[in-house]
């Protein structure tokens, strides 16, 4: 797969949100919305259209009034004037008064749709995509930020410009190979590796560790299994002076917190066997 860089990132928090797809869809892009559903929501929706008049896509959370009845998530499309048919699934991972992570992966055949760093649905096209040129997020919820990104090809490297500071994590995001044996993500100064994380398929084991003054530190080990041979996976790098390791970008469940005092500057996650890969830096408060 060819490299290429995420493409544009808003910090939107009003909503209706609505803006332009630089160049529209592509095969192999990723659109993520991250917000927080309010209280007394009844349903919001997430599009990507052609124009004002096709809708591709339409995410739909909703919601029974009352409290009474399950929540579900219907997906259509509409075009020539109509809605197609609803596509619905009676369950819901976006749950009133809850931060929620939809990221929707654009493939020739579908978008794949995750749902808080985890597969929740498929949508088949039923509108080319690549003439989608805008998405529009609209109801009763409020947006943290709205990113655009690409895969990246494997192993990866680059510079994290400023260096790792408290407050900023990186996102990781990608499809794990069915024939997978290692998954390897390392943060790097110039003269060592302050945090180093892997996880090994045969062994199902976690390892993370440090390497400083031409020697590894002491080993700490988890039996924790994150990752599934061909699923997707997200995870999270956080420092705030540890270096927590979170799966899934809302449902943060720290795994391992490794401690550190080292200036991070380059990221290099040797992410071995994985198909799609994206990396993507964003900001907490």
């Amino acid at each position: 797969l060819k490299k290429k860089e995420w493409v544009d990132f808003y910090n939107y928090r009003v909503v209706p949100f609505s803006c332009m797809i630089k160049g529209g869809l592509q095969d192999g892009m990723s659109i993520t919305v991250c917000g927080q559903v309010l209280p007394n929501a009844d349903r919001f929706h997430v599009n990507l259209q052609h124009g004002s008049d096709v809708v591709a896509l339409q995410v739909n959370p909703r919601y029974q009034m009352l409290w009474v009845g399950p929540a579900y998530v219907v997906h259509n499309t509409h075009q020539n004037g109509a809605w197609g048919w609803e596509e619905r699934k009676y369950e819901t991972p976006f749950p009133r008064g809850q931060m929620f992570s939809l990221q929707i992966l654009v493939t020739k055949e579908s978008y794949k749709i995750l749902a808080n760093g985890k597969p929740f649905s498929e949508y088949k096209h039923r509108f080319p995509f690549s003439n989608v040129d805008r998405i529009c997020v609209v109801g009763m919820v409020e947006l943290s930020f709205v990113t655009f990104h690409y895969f990246a090809t494997v192993p990866y490297k680059t510079i994290i410009h400023g260096g790792a500071q408290p407050g900023k994590g990186i996102i990781i995001q990608g499809v794990i190979s069915p024939q997978a044996k290692r998954v390897l993500f390392s943060l790097r100064h110039r003269t060592g590796i302050a945090f180093d994380y892997s996880f090994c398929f045969d062994e199902n084991v976690a390892v993370c560790n440090s390497y400083k003054d031409g020697k590894w530190g002491n080993e700490e080990q988890s039996g924790l299994k994150l990752f599934e041979r061909g699923q997707a996976f997200q995870v999270c790098l956080y420092d705030s002076h540890t270096y927590s390791f979170f799966w899934g970008l809302i449902n943060i469940l720290s795994l391992h917190c490794f401690t550190s005092q080292y200036c991070i500057d380059i990221l290099a996650p040797h992410i071995y066997d994985i198909i799609q890969f994206i990396i993507l830096y964003s900001f907490y408060d």
